[in-house]
C-alpha cells in the first residue's frame, strides 16, 4: 500500500457527517464559522491515545477561549467512544469513522511505519481548520505525548 495523499494549508477540509460518542451526528459544516482542531488517533482507551485525549481535555478551556473547537476522530464504534469519554472524562466530541473514509480523505489512514515495519492503519495526525473550512495546518505522524503542548505553542497560545 502506498502512502496516502496528504492535505496542505489552503486545501479545503474534507466535509464529513459522522456519529459521535453520544450517537448524535456531527458535521464539519456544523462548526463552520469556528476554527476546529480535528485530531486523528488509532484507538480509544490505548495508552498513547488516552494521553493525547487527556492533554486535549486539559487544554480545552484555553483552546476554546482562543476560538478553537476540538474534535477527535478514530475508527472506533460510538459505543467504545462513549466508554472512553466516560472513563477519562473527555469533554469534547469524539467521532466514529468505522469505514475509515474520512480518515482516508484527510490522509490519516494508510501505510505507516510501526516498529520498523510498514503497516496499514491510522496515522496519528492533527488538522487545524479555519472558520471557512480550509486547512490551516496539517500535521502528520505526531507523537501522542507532548503534541498538544507543541500545538499550543505553534498556535501562539503559550
Amino acid at each position: 500500500m502506498t502512502a496516502p495523499d496528504r492535505l496542505a494549508p489552503g486545501d479545503p477540509a474534507p466535509e464529513f457527517t459522522l456519529p459521535t460518542d453520544t450517537g448524535d451526528p456531527l458535521s464539519l459544516a456544523d462548526l463552520r464559522g469556528r476554527r476546529v482542531v480535528l485530531y486523528a488517533y488509532p484507538a480509544a482507551m490505548t495508552p498513547g491515545c488516552t494521553k493525547q485525549a487527556c492533554d486535549f481535555r486539559d487544554s480545552l478551556a484555553s483552546l476554546q477561549a482562543a476560538g478553537y473547537e476540538v474534535v477527535g476522530i478514530s475508527p472506533d464504534k460510538p459505543e467504545k467512544l462513549a466508554r472512553f469519554r466516560e472513563r477519562d472524562a473527555i469533554t469534547f466530541p469524539l467521532v466514529s469513522d468505522t469505514d475509515k473514509a474520512v480518515l482516508t480523505a484527510y490522509g490519516a489512514y494508510g501505510a505507516k511505519q510501526m516498529y520498523g515495519k510498514t503497516v496499514t492503519g491510522v496515522i496519528r495526525s492533527t488538522f487545524v481548520i479555519d472558520a471557512d473550512g480550509k486547512i490551516e495546518r496539517a500535521l502528520y505522524n505526531v507523537k501522542a505525548t507532548g503534541h498538544v503542548a507543541k500545538l499550543r505553542r505553534d498556535l501562539g497560545l503559550d
